[in-house]
């Protein structure tokens, strides 16, 4: 279900939980509704949806995926980015790296360890920010 978009600021600085297979449906409101706002929106978290939990989605250029509970263990090339935000006006300048790897639990909860670079890197980034409440 496409669900709006958190502005609160409040809300979103507030650290999320670990996600369960109970949150089954965040996940998939998550995917519902990035792919409702793709026209100006490569990623989103789920506390973006009103729902404290550390979700993601994230498009990957040719599908959007789903990481819960998404931990970076590497990170190498750092550089200033700036990034716009659904709940945020304007851009913000920011420190992003240009290659990381990141474990996560899939959309079928199996564990999963993978590099990612660039673009796809600085989206993923800025989503796991946002679990941890961190805003650009």
């Amino acid at each position: 279900m496409v669900k709006s978009i958190v502005k609160d600021e409040f809300f979103l600085k507030q650290k999320s939980l670990p996600a369960t297979k109970a949150d089954q449906q965040v996940m998939q409101d998550l995917l519902d509704t990035l792919k409702a706002n793709e026209a100006g929106c490569v990623g989103l978290a789920a506390n973006m949806i009103g729902v404290k939990k550390c979700i993601i989605a994230v498009n990957m250029g040719f599908m959007n995926v789903a990481m819960i509970n998404p931990v970076i263990v590497a990170k190498s090339g750092p550089y200033e980015a700036e990034e716009g935000c659904l709940s945020l006006a304007g851009t913000r300048k920011t420190t992003r790296y240009q290659e990381i790897e990141v474990e996560y639990l899939d959309a079928s909860w199996r564990q999963q360890r993978h590099k990612f670079s660039g673009w796809v890197a600085e989206i993923i980034q800025h989503e796991i920010d946002h679990c941890s409440g961190i805003l650009i």
